[in-house]
């Protein structure tokens, strides 16, 4: 299995997802024409990790801005976790934000409300 690595762009946030270390970060605005198609390699990317690593994984969103289709994807991955974390593997999920960007602080908030995982929101 390779890390996978996607370079931000004007609408779409940079992906890393290190193999080793199981960290995996998206950082960046967005809000792409067709969010499925972009996150699409990433929900592919982390089934394959948890069936073949079973290793922990911790996720650190760097989000500036998202859009509802973007949103949708997010909670799908989160579900994904959610779904590793019941069956006993070890999930952490940190939220970055601005210390001033309440709205990104309740987008997260929003994304988290009805999940049984682990996570934590992180101002800086």
């Amino acid at each position: 299995m390779k890390d996978l690595i996607i370079e931000q762009t004007k609408y779409t946030p940079s992906v890393e997802f290190i193999v080793d270390s199981g960290k995996l970060k998206i950082k960046g605005s967005s809000y792409p024409e067709n969010s499925v198609e972009f996150y699409q390699p990433l929900l592919d990317w982390m089934n394959e990790y948890i069936e073949t690593t079973k290793k922990p994984l911790e996720l650190n969103f760097h989000i500036t801005y998202f859009n509802t289709s973007t949103s949708k994807c997010f909670l799908i991955v989160l579900e994904i976790l959610e779904n590793y974390h019941k069956s006993g593997g070890k999930v952490q999920v940190n939220w970055h934000y601005a210390k001033d960007d309440d709205d990104i602080l309740e987008s997260g908030e929003e994304l988290f409300v009805e999940l049984e995982l682990p996570h934590e929101y992180v101002s800086f």
